[in-house]
């Protein structure tokens, strides 16, 4: 990877592809070498409006690019990825990395034979109202995530496990640094073929439990999680971009960021809790992911969710799919 990475195009151009050409063709580090989509009409509507070639085949593209972005249903992430692999092409995959865990495992094996990489578009990861938990050492014992939406026919050709709730176990994998030890799962189908509202426990080897509920039958958008650890108290609204933390603190110990500070008279007022809101610098998470994915390839960066982590969450996702399929059946 020590040449600089200088060609990269689109395969997909339906409503997410259409952003990530956006984002390549104004990109002013790369050279943007166009676009293939099976649909030949829209991929000619996206190359007018964008300015950019529509080549006839995935071939075509692929002998004029060096890293691709596939932005195709889950379906065809595996083969794609695969011809794309095998030609000595990096590639960033929009999430889930593939229908199976088998298939990741394969594309895995292949990237390491290819001496390319792979990296997943779990864009949550990215969300702005996380970025500020850099800042802590965490050690969760215990989160809450609610990732609910109101039904469109949009993406219920995959289950919500796989839709919705994949987000936020890659977000929870990254923040507990342990195997999972179990999984507890139930769902039911509403208005589709498939499951349509979820509920995950997971427990970690370490102790720790993460419960998750995803729903695309809500009346309106939520999008929270709350983390709980020793002396700390984390709530996100990652549609607000708000991030409160209250943290308990020795009483003669400063916090330029509180907010507020009230004592704990259990402790004999020896301890306070402390309240921050951090200030959340707004980006667009897509524009940094294929940043990243660029400075990645080219060995200045490492990839925020890279090929491992997005088939470990998908690995946790099919199981708890599957987990509720033998339940209602």
């Amino acid at each position: 990877m020590a040449n600089l990475i200088s060609k990269i195009g689109v395969i997909g151009v339906g409503h997410l592809g259409q952003h990530h050409v956006k984002h390549l063709s104004n990109n002013n580090v790369i050279s943007f070498s166009g676009i293939f989509d099976v649909d030949t009409d829209r991929a000619n509507k996206i190359a007018v409006e964008y300015n950019c070639n529509a080549h006839d085949s995935l071939n075509d593209l692929l002998n004029n690019c060096d890293a691709v972005s596939i932005v195709t249903p889950t379906l065809t992430h595996a083969k794609i990825a695969e011809q794309c692999i095998m030609a000595g092409k990096h590639v960033f995959i929009e999430k889930p990395i593939t229908k199976t865990v088998a298939e990741a495992d394969r594309l895995l094996n292949l990237a390491a034979e290819n001496n390319v990489l792979i990296q997943v578009g779990h864009i949550e990861r990215l969300n702005p109202a996380l970025i500020p938990l850099k800042n802590f050492e965490l050690n969760p014992k215990y989160i809450e995530v609610q990732r609910l939406a109101p039904y469109t026919v949009r993406g219920t050709d995959v289950p919500v496990v796989l839709d919705l709730m994949i987000h936020d176990i890659d977000i929870i994998l990254s923040l507990v640094n342990s195997p999972v030890k179990n999984i507890r799962a139930s769902g039911v189908s509403i208005l589709s073929d498939s499951v349509d509202i979820a509920n995950a426990r997971l427990r970690f080897e370490n102790g720790t439990v993460a419960s998750i509920t995803s729903s695309r039958i809500a009346r309106d958008k939520v999008r929270k999680i709350k983390i709980f650890q020793k002396d700390m108290y984390v709530t996100i609204d990652f549609l607000l971009g708000l991030t409160e933390i209250y943290r308990v603190l020795e009483a003669d110990q400063d916090d330029p960021d509180a907010l507020e500070t009230a004592s704990l008279e259990a402790y004999g007022n020896h301890k306070k809790i402390v309240y921050e809101k951090p200030d959340i610098n707004q980006f667009d998470a897509l524009e940094m992911e294929l940043t990243n994915f660029i400075q990645s390839i080219n060995g200045n960066d490492k990839p925020i969710v890279n090929g491992q982590a997005g088939r470990d969450a998908l690995d946790v996702a099919v199981k708890i799919h599957d987990m509720i399929l033998d339940d209602i059946h």
